[in-house]
Parts: C-alpha cells; structure tokens; sequence
C-alpha cells in the first residue's frame, strides 16, 4: 500500500461536495465537550460506537444459543466488550490527539481540551483493558478474552497506529475490529468459533466501509485538514460511491449466505433482502444525488440496517425454536 503523500487523488469526473461542516451535524461519538472529569473518561470511550458494538453481540449469542442464553453471561459478555471497546477508543484518542485538534468534529474531545492528560487516559485505558480481559476469562471462557483482546490490539497497532495515517484502505482493513465482538458473542456461549459467525464477521467487515465512508463524505474537509486520507477526502464522489456500492452489494450477498449456514427462516430471508435492496438504492441516490446530507442519510441508515438485521435474525431464531 503507497503511503498518502497529502496530494488529492485525480480519480473518476466528479467533485466531492465539500462537507460545509455545521456545529449540529452527527457523528460517531458526542459532538457535546466534557467539562468534568468524569464525563471526560466516559467520552474518552466513545459511548456511541460501543452501543453499536453491543447492538450485534446479543443477537449473535442468541443465534449460538438457539434461544436465550443464560441471562448473567450475557450481561458479563457485554460488560466484557464495553469495557475493552472503551479500552480500545480511549487508546486511539490518545494516538490521534495530535490530528484531533486540527478537525472541528473533534476538537471538543478531552485530550484536546487539555481536561484530561494523555498518560491519565493510557492508565484509564490499560485498566479497562485488563478488567476486559479478566471479566471475559473468568466468568465466560478464554476464547472470548482472547478474542475482545485481538480486536484492541488490531484497532490501535494496525488500524489507527499504521493505516489511519498512510493508506486510503485505512477503513476497510482497520474495520476488521469493528466485526469481533460477533465472535466474542459466539465464543462465550459456545467456547469455540464456527462458520455462522464468520460469516457474521464477513457481513460487518464489509458493511464497515460504506458505513464509515457515508460519514466521511459529510466531514471530507476535516480529514483533509488532518491529512489523513480517508478516501472520500482524497477521492471523488464517484470514485467514493463505486466503492460503497461494491462493498454494499458483498455485504447483503453474505447476509443471503447467512441464511442457510445459520439455518435462519424466512424472517430472517426476508428481512435481509428487504434491507439490503434499500441499502443499495440509498447509495445508488446518493451517487446521482451527492450531498453531505444524503451521505448523512445513508450513514444514519446504515446504521438502522445493523439494528434491523440482528433484529430480525434474533426473532428468526425464537420462532424457529
């Protein structure tokens, strides 16, 4: 991968819109700026990308139970990966303070603001890391602490301290991280790893790119000023839709694969082509329509799909069994 040499990428024949950033606009994370302390630790986790964590780890225990798993694991299992995910997002915010100070989405955060201190958000990130992994171990099973471990470890070393920085592939390799905790999910109920997670982990690996690039788009300038080469800051709109739409249409095709590995039923089957069909056509829209606002619709839709998606395969299981 050629490292970003900070030059705009002449690719495709459309401008990308600038993204005309406003102080409401929404992204991942609280755009509110911390004032004590202890909302300082709390945002240093990004409370907001965990939920969405969390939002895929219970469906996935129900599909590896085939019911309700036992109520206390899966309270551990979720304390397990909100506490490693926070772990996670309070060690990039130390890396990225530097480039943080310069985007105005996250100026207000509490390493920029000088709230909080990077060596006391290292401590408070290590801590969480450590109670993960302890949590994981000893009320689920080691499989599951490995697992929410290798996804920290991916998240800082390969994504935010290599990729963010020099590859317009940054995304979509470093999202890998982003798709464990349907493994970690898996392994506390089962103790081991098998087809239908994987393929769960293939289907958030290849949603992850459309969703974060829908964001991009809408704060293209602020990468841009960071340099970091997101590729809808250094791509066009063109180039940028292309690639949603390749990875939109990979995602649903292994949603559809989903449904025989997993054994699902036709709540499920539907469902996912329903949701995969208004995934598409919202991108093929924003190609023929491209604003931050519609690259904001498809970013809030993505997310809506996640939901939907785990919904419907949690249901599909309690009608099945």
């Amino acid at each position: 991968m050629r490292p970003y040499d900070g030059r705009p990428m002449a690719v495709g024949s459309r401008p990308l819109v600038p993204s005309r950033i406003t102080p409401g606009g929404v992204a991942h994370g609280s755009r509110r700026t911390p004032t004590s302390k202890l909302a300082g630790y709390v945002a240093l986790t990004k409370p907001r990308i965990i939920e969405l964590l969390l939002i895929t780890t219970v469906p996935t225990m129900v599909l590896a139970q085939g019911g309700w798993p036992r109520t206390s694991l899966v309270l551990i299992t979720l304390l397990g990966g909100t506490l490693a995910a926070g772990g996670a997002n309070a060690i990039n915010m130390v890396v990225d303070r530097d480039i943080d100070k310069l985007m105005p989405r996250t100026q207000g955060r509490p390493l920029v603001t000088g709230l909080l201190q990077p060596r006391q958000a290292m401590v408070f990130a290590v801590s969480l890391e450590i109670a993960a992994f302890a949590v994981l171990w000893a009320w689920a099973n080691l499989l599951s602490a490995v697992l929410a471990l290798s996804a920290t470890l991916f998240y800082v070393f390969v994504y935010t301290m290599w990729l963010k920085r020099t590859s317009t592939q940054n995304i979509v390799i470093g999202g890998a991280a982003g798709a464990v905790p349907v493994l970690v999910g898996w392994a506390a109920v089962q103790n081991n790893v098998a087809w239908a997670p994987v393929v769960l982990f293939v289907v958030m690996f290849l949603w992850t790119p459309p969703h974060f690039w829908a964001l991009a788009i809408r704060y293209a300038d602020d990468y841009r000023a960071a340099n970091v080469p997101m590729l809808p800051a250094v791509a066009t709109m063109q180039v940028t839709v292309h690639k949603m739409l390749v990875y939109t249409a990979a995602m649903v095709a292994s949603t559809l694969v989903l449904w025989p590995v997993a054994h699902l039923g036709l709540v499920y089957g539907i469902s996912a082509i329903v949701l995969g069909a208004l995934f598409l056509w919202g991108t093929v829209d924003l190609g023929r329509n491209p604003t931050p606002q519609r690259s904001m619709r498809v970013f809030g839709f993505s997310i809506t799909y996640v939901t939907l998606l785990f919904a419907a395969m949690t249901i599909d299981v309690f009608v099945g069994s």
